[in-house]
């Protein structure tokens, strides 16, 4: 049974280093040149967030996947709304 379940945390870590590997390329391809795409970037971080709350679930780490779940939203807003808010002063 133990061995089982050191499989699936396996699995579960493999897995989300994937989506953070295809994440950080995807986040060094597109290039600043298209309006907006800090936006583009946050949401593609938000769904890597969630792989790294399942691996830290999976790694027995629920206080630090509940803190990085709270945290990390308020940071993703923090930063957009810098964005927004100088854009405005920029045109």
């Amino acid at each position: 049974m133990d061995d089982i379940i050191t499989l699936i945390r396996s699995a579960v870590m493999i897995i989300a280093a994937i989506l953070i590997v295809l994440t950080a390329i995807g986040l060094i391809r597109y290039k600043d040149d298209k309006d907006k795409i800090l936006y583009a970037r946050i949401h593609m971080l938000g769904v890597t967030d969630m792989a790294c709350i399942i691996a830290l679930i999976a790694l027995y780490q629920p206080f630090l996947a509940i803190i990085y779940l709270f945290l990390t939203p308020l940071a993703s807003h923090a930063i957009a709304n810098a964005y927004y808010y100088g854009e405005e002063k920029n045109d």
